[in-house]
């Protein structure tokens, strides 16, 4: 996702770093089901992976108790798809009683943030990171991404949430913005 920005790569391979991978696993209890979007490099280690591009997650099912997602940030021109693709089966999963976590860019102005974060997810933790060092080919990539991140949540333990999360960043609960929504 650019959100007004320039891509600087063409690689669409950023993978978790192990900074985030740790907590997430430990919040899911040692155990992550489901990794929807994930590639060779990728040290998630999910019961589960769908490998892009040979796999795609949005097809394939979601039906698993605890899914992490770090979905591709741009537009897929072969399938046409966004990260608003994901954040719609990210809440879907969620309405459906999965445990989800995915790592995004903040771009609170947008229409994704809006439908599927804002009103739909529980909890945010926005990642005092400023410039969050993905690997890439396996490795740090010593710049950083061009974009603050965030860890977002849907899911019924708020309050593991923000233990785990509080020391990464700044956790907001969020789920009282469901109700008004639906209001």
């Amino acid at each position: 996702m650019t959100a007004g920005r320039k891509n600087i790569t063409d690689n669409k391979d950023w993978c978790t770093p192990r900074k985030y991978v740790v907590p997430i696993t430990e919040f899911f209890g040692g155990t992550i089901d489901l990794d929807p979007c994930s590639n060779s490099d990728s040290i998630v280690n999910a019961n589960i992976e769908y490998l892009l591009p040979e796999h795609d997650g949005l097809k394939e099912s979601w039906a698993y108790a605890r899914i992490f997602v770090n979905p591709p940030y741009g537009r897929d021109k072969a399938s046409g798809t966004t990260i608003k693709d994901w954040l719609r089966r990210c809440h879907e999963a969620g309405e459906n009683g999965s445990e989800v976590i995915a790592l995004i860019p903040v771009a609170t102005n947008t229409t994704h943030w809006k439908e599927y974060v804002f009103g739909s997810a529980d909890s945010i933790c926005f990642l005092y990171d400023t410039r969050l060092k993905f690997l890439e080919g396996g490795f740090e990539n010593k710049k950083g991404a061009p974009m603050a991140c965030c860890i977002v949540y849907w899911g019924k333990y708020k309050s593991r949430f923000m233990d785990v999360f509080n020391i990464y960043g700044a956790v907001v609960d969020v789920s009282k913005l469901k109700q008004t929504k639906n209001e």
